[in-house]
């Protein structure tokens, strides 16, 4: 199998604050990954790490075997999009113009007939083609998002990186974009890494999971090995009933799991 994206001994920190210890990852075409943890367990630093953003303490980044730290920003754009979890409402362009940003790796100092057609394209896809000659800052968080996905795949990348695409949308809409992607995965062979939150999408359309705690990989593997209970247990602090169905598992949370508290007792005769 082909490699597309190797991280390994990774570690990570902010001042004296370990965020990423000993992080291994390897990523083919036509796989979509997911990264799972609750909130605080690094996975967007890792994004960050892997498009060149951060820099790491320790560890490599290989991207078709080129060590990602001596690469351009000019060429990570041409090889890797990346939509963040964070963004300005500030931008003062309008969607096509926004989402036309994308084709910069591509582009010399004009835009030509093609990135339009490109970009005019990606928003038909993404269901926001009305929205085309509005102001960015005017949209919802959702419409917002949409635009910034829109954005990435105007790179043409062979690799998505995404941090919580779906956070801001409502459950038709994630699925929605959550299709979008795994079909761009498997249709182009790219090779997608989806940072989120809900373990339902990411058991439903992920080839491969990573759940984190804490900055280190807790468990890694198809859906059905990694969104176990046991595991849900260990990192959540959460009892869950895992379903399956269609053999896709799906996770039913149950109840926070207490944590007991030894306390001393004073007894008087």
């Amino acid at each position: 199998m082909i490699i597309k994206l190797q991280v390994t001994n990774l570690a990570f920190s902010y001042d004296s604050l370990p965020i990423l210890d000993n992080v291994y990852i390897e990523a083919s075409p036509s796989r979509l990954l997911s990264i799972v943890g609750p909130n605080g367990s690094g996975k967007s630093t890792l994004l960050r790490c892997i498009d060149g953003i951060l820099k790491p303490q320790r560890g490599n980044i290989l991207l078709d075997r080129r060590e990602v730290t001596e690469m351009s920003r000019m060429e990570i754009a041409q090889k890797m999009g990346y939509v963040q979890q964070t963004y300005s409402r500030g931008f003062p362009t309008t969607v096509v113009d926004t989402v036309l940003i994308g084709r910069r790796p591509h582009m010399s100092w004009h835009t030509g007939e093609e990135d339009e057609e490109i970009v005019w394209g990606i928003l038909k896809l993404l269901d926001i083609e009305e929205l085309g000659m509005k102001f960015f800052s005017e949209l919802s968080g959702g419409q917002q998002q949409k635009v910034l996905i829109a954005r990435a795949l105007a790179q043409e990348a062979d690799i998505l990186l995404l941090d919580e695409p779906t956070s801001n949308l409502d459950i038709r809409r994630q699925l929605e974009v959550m299709d979008i992607i795994k079909d761009l995965v498997k249709k182009e062979e790219i090779t997608a890494i989806v940072a989120i939150h809900d373990l339902n999408l990411a058991s439903r359309y992920s080839d491969r999971i990573i759940m984190m705690k804490r900055g280190k990989i807790v468990s890694a593997g198809d859906p059905v090995s990694v969104l176990t209970a046991e595991n849900i247990a260990s990192v959540y602090g959460v009892e869950a009933a895992v379903r399956t169905q269609s053999e896709t598992p799906y996770v039913v949370p149950l109840r926070p799991i207490k944590i007991a508290k030894r306390r001393s007792h004073l007894v008087t005769t």
